[in-house]
């Protein structure tokens, strides 16, 4: 099965597009973890247990992780493997590329070691950079579009041959797509972006940064994302989860954040 098989199936199982973004941050964490062995991986396992009910997929960061050191790593290792017991794809934010035979490399860390089910990849080198991803069939690739940082203006805005270079990167890209395993990360906080890039992908999955602590809409995106299948969206929220309470109750607000979350997003499906 496909990353975006197992995807699509766990969206519709729970009837949920949320995307748990396991971004975790040692200085963060609840101070009562911090006596685990791997505090990490608990406070992981504690969030993902408690949302795994209403969430399709979940989305570690990698940095959060390799600033760590070696620790760290394991603990994301350790986090990959839990998730796959319970069945559970997942994502990683690598924004990974280089040159052709790098690339391949930095492939087989995250899909091969790691175990990941897609990432997300960085496409300003161009085909032959982003060809040895994409050779990986069954994986699911992100690749940058319209990004969620205010900075994202600076590039991927600009005016080439009439249209904005952000327009470029999902032609290229569906053009490269020959194993049809690309998907495209645009941000919530460019709601207007968003449909021009669905109008141009129509099949395509979105992956959705924004929503939460960066305040994109979730009724806009909804609006200018959704397939006409009522799918091909994954909304991530991070910070507006995991980071729900800083106390011993962090479970429980951290389900109780993602149900919301869901249901108002089913609001939208519907609609």
């Amino acid at each position: 099965m496909t990353f975006f098989e197992k995807l699509e199936k766990a969206q519709k199982d729970k009837n949920s597009l949320v995307c748990v973004g396991l971004d975790t941050d040692i200085e963060k964490i609840p101070k009562h973890l911090l006596t685990e062995k791997d505090p990490i991986f608990s406070f992981n396992k504690a969030i993902i247990d408690a949302t795994k009910d209403f969430a399709s997929t979940y989305k570690p960061n990698i940095p959060f992780y390799a600033a760590q050191g070696n620790e760290g790593l394991d603990s994301l290792k350790r986090t990959v493997e839990y998730l796959h017991t319970l069945d559970i794809p997942v994502i990683v934010d690598a924004k990974r590329n280089d040159i052709g035979n790098t690339a391949e490399l930095y492939a087989r860390e995250l899909f091969g070691n790691f175990g990941f089910d897609a990432m997300t990849v960085n496409p300003y080198m161009g085909e032959d950079s982003v060809r040895p991803f994409l050779a990986h069939a069954d994986k699911g690739i992100f690749i940058l579009t319209k990004t969620s940082n205010p900075g994202s203006k600076d590039f991927q805005d600009l005016i080439f041959e009439g249209k904005p270079l952000y327009q470029h990167v999902v032609e290229k890209s569906l053009s490269w797509d020959v194993n049809g395993n690309a998907g495209f990360v645009v941000g919530a906080t460019a709601p207007e972006q968003l449909l021009e890039v669905r109008t141009l992908a129509p099949k395509s999955t979105f992956l959705i940064p924004g929503i939460g602590a960066q305040g994109g809409d979730i009724q806009a995106t909804m609006k200018n994302g959704l397939r006409e299948d009522g799918l091909g969206l994954i909304i991530n929220s991070s910070r507006g989860i995991i980071y729900a309470s800083s106390g011993e109750d962090f479970t429980e607000k951290a389900k109780e954040e993602t149900l919301k979350l869901r249901d108002e997003i089913n609001r939208y499906r519907n609609v």
